[in-house]
């Protein structure tokens, strides 16, 4: 059997024992949706005259809101969801079913590329769940394109890809559950201070730049044009160049973690 054959082979199998995993324990994944959908029940129904009016020049539009709200909401989902990966990545560690695998003759990067590819795709289904939510409550992207729809997928699947690269690394490094879950949570905290809730421009000067130059603002203004049709300008090649960064800076951080030998 080639090293590819072998490598593939035990990924899918890495990858179905991390969503049956998922299916059987599926408390964490909802705690963690719960945070994006409250905050935008939140900031819909009881914030959304007060701060649409002050982005509207007075005039109240909860739709208007609704529209620019969901995208960010759509990537913070991605963020908590990634923090289950952690979590899980800590538990596997801990628990020893990792130096159990490293003795076995299995491909040892399947067992982080089972993650990984778990936790991609519980991220999209989440994002599908928030945008279910979010489209019952009115939103709507009437003027984006079939390209535009396929741009933003792509766009949402990367970012997750670089998020739980990320959140491996973060578990790999925690000396347990409650250690991932708290080193994990700037996965979170970044979607509060990005353009997700308010523009940049309603933020004061001197933290405009810590907004508009982290992870989370380009890749939440780029996705905000693709589905409203609002100008992304520059925001394209830094969401690029924050995904690609960030997925490079995750896979080789964990493979070096994971290929340390056990003390």
């Amino acid at each position: 059997m080639s090293t590819l054959t072998l490598a593939a082979r035990n990924s899918s199998t890495m990858l179905r024992r991390n969503l049956l995993h998922a299916r059987r324990y599926p408390s964490l994944t909802l705690n963690l949706l719960l945070t994006p959908i409250m905050l935008f029940l939140l900031f819909v129904y009881v914030f959304g005259d007060t701060m649409s009016a002050g982005m509207g020049g007075g005039t109240a539009d909860r739709s208007a809101y609704i529209a620019y709200l969901v995208p960010g909401l759509l990537l913070m989902t991605i963020g908590s969801t990634t923090v289950g990966t952690a979590v899980s990545v800590s538990n596997d560690m801990s628990e020893g079913i990792v130096a159990r695998f490293r003795t076995m003759p299995i491909h040892r990067g399947s067992v982080m590329t089972g993650h990984v590819v778990g936790s991609v795709l519980q991220s999209v289904a989440s994002v599908v769940l928030v945008g279910a939510v979010a489209a019952a409550a009115g939103f709507r992207s009437t003027d984006a394109t079939v390209l535009e729809w396929l741009a933003a997928v792509a766009l949402v699947t990367l970012f997750a890809t670089a998020l739980t690269w990320i959140a491996v690394g973060m578990g790999l490094v925690s000396p347990n559950a409650e250690a991932a879950s708290n080193n994990a949570l700037p996965l979170i905290f970044l979607p509060l201070i990005s353009s997700t809730f308010v523009p940049i421009d309603a933020m004061p000067g001197w933290f405009r730049p810590i907004a508009e130059y982290q992870p989370f603002t380009p890749v939440v203004e780029t996705l905000r044009g693709l589905l409203l049709g609002s100008g992304i300008g520059h925001n394209g090649w830094l969401a690029l160049a924050w995904c690609v960064a960030l997925c490079a800076l995750g896979y080789f951080w964990s493979k070096a973690v994971f290929d340390r030998d056990p003390k």
